[in-house]
C-alpha cells in the first residue's frame, strides 16, 4: 500500500483476526522498506503514534528511536506521562526534547489557524532533523498519520478551501531528507484502536483521548499568549478530571476546552473582572469524519463551571459548544 488512497475492497478492521493479519502485513512491509536502517518516530503518546511505535518495535526492535517533543502545547502532565509510560514502563528508546520556548516564540502574534499549524508542523520536522543529525543511520521518519488526516488534506488541495491542514500531511518540507514510514495511514481511528489491542498495548493507552498534533495550539484560539495558554491547560485538566470522576471519560470520544482571544465583563470578589470564556466541546464519533454531541448532565456541568471559574485565573465564563460535525469540525481551528 504505497499510495494515499485506501483500496475500495479493503476490509474494515473490526476483529482481532483482521487486526493480526494487518499487523503481519505491515511488519513485513516495514522490514522490506527499512532494512537495517534506523527509524525516528514522532511519539506524542496518543493512540496513533503509540500503535505505530508498537508495530515498529515488533518489526525492527532497537532500530526504532522514539522522540517526544514538548512544544509547550501539551495538556497538563502529558509529557511527564509519556516519559513514565514509554521511557520506563515500556523501555522504549526514548529521547525527550523540551522545545517550549522555541515553539512559543515562533507562534507569537500568529493568529491564522493554518499558519499556526504550518509553523508547528515545520518546526517539528526541524527538531526531528536536528535529533537525527546527532544519531547514525537515521534514514526514515515514522508518523502516526491516519486516513482522516489524508482525506481532509486531499479535500483541501482539490477544493482550494481547506477543512484544515495536518502537519503530518501538508506541512512537510519538500527538502526533508528522511523517507516516511506510515504503517497506519490507511486506517480510521476505530481500526487503529483494534490494531493497538491486538498488539497488546494497555487498554488505557489504546483508548486514550485523541489529541491533535498542534496540541493546545489549536484550542488557544487566535494568537497564542502564555497566560491564556496556562488558563487553557488548567481548565482542560479540570474538565478531564471531572469526566474521569463521573464515568464520562470512557463514554465520550473526545472532550476538551477551547479559549478564544476575547474577554467579557464578569464579577469576582464583588469587583468588575474581565476574563476569557472557556468553551466545552464533547463529541462522539467512530471515524472522525462526522461527530455528534454528547449530552452532559447539568449537575456535572455545574460542578465543572464552578471549579473552572473559581480555580482558574483569567476565566470568567464557561460555554458549551453544541454543534455537530458537519457543520462544525471537531476542533475549532
Amino acid at each position: 500500500m504505497e499510495n494515499n488512497v485506501r483500496p475500495a475492497d479493503m476490509a474494515r478492521i473490526t476483529t482481532p483476526e483482521l487486526a493480526q493479519a494487518f499487523i503481519e502485513e505491515q511488519v513485513a512491509a516495514v522490514r522490506a522498506q527499512v532494512g537495517d536502517k534506523k527509524v525516528l518516530l514522532a511519539l506524542s503518546g496518543g493512540v496513533d503514534s503509540s500503535v505505530v511505535a508498537a508495530l515498529l518495535i515488533k518489526a525492527i526492535g532497537k532500530q526504532l528511536v522514539c522522540v517526544h517533543v514538548n512544544h509547550g502545547l501539551m495538556r497538563k502532565g502529558e509529557s511527564e506521562q509519556v516519559i513514565e509510560i514509554f521511557g520506563k514502563e515500556l523501555d522504549a528508546n526514548l529521547i525527550y526534547v523540551d522545545a517550549t520556548d522555541r515553539f512559543l516564540n515562533l507562534l507569537a502574534g500568529v493568529s491564522d489557524p493554518e499558519k499556526k499549524r504550518k509553523i508547528i508542523g515545520a518546526e517539528f520536522i526541524n527538531v526531528f532533523d536536528e535529533e537525527a543529525s546527532k544519531l547514525e543511520g537515521i534514514d526514515f521518519l515514522a508518523q502516526g498519520t491516519i486516513y482522516p488526516d489524508i482525506l481532509e488534506s486531499i479535500k483541501a488541495k482539490e477544493s482550494g478551501k481547506p477543512v484544515k491542514s495536518h502537519h503530518n500531511v501538508g506541512g512537510l518540507p519538500e527538502d526533508m531528507k528522511m523517507a516516511l514510514v506510515e504503517p497506519v495511514k490507511l486506517l480510521f481511528k476505530d481500526e487503529v484502536r483494534v490494531v493497538g489491542e491486538a498488539l497488546g498495548l494497555p487498554h488505557a493507552m489504546v483508548y486514550r483521548q485523541p489529541f491533535p498534533g498542534p496540541g493546545l495550539g489549536v484550542r488557544c484560539l487566535g494568537a497564542i499568549t502564555r497566560d491564556r495558554l496556562h488558563a487553557l491547560r488548567e481548565a482542560d485538566a479540570i474538565l478531564r478530571e471531572e469526566f474521569d470522576n463521573c464515568g464520562l471519560a470512557e463514554k465520550v470520544w473526545q472532550y476538551f476546552i477551547a479559549i478564544p482571544d476575547i474577554k467579557s465583563v464578569g464579577v469576582r470578589n464583588e469587583m468588575r473582572y474581565e476574563g476569557w470564556p472557556a468553551i466545552i466541546r464533547a463529541v462522539n464519533t467512530t471515524d472522525a469524519m462526522t461527530a455528534t454531541i454528547e449530552e452532559i448532565p447539568y449537575p456535572i456541568l455545574h460542578k465543572i463551571v464552578s471549579r473552572i471559574t473559581t480555580e482558574v485565573e483569567g476565566i470568567n465564563r464557561v460555554l458549551m459548544d453544541l454543534t455537530p460535525k458537519p457543520v462544525g469540525t471537531i476542533e475549532w481551528e
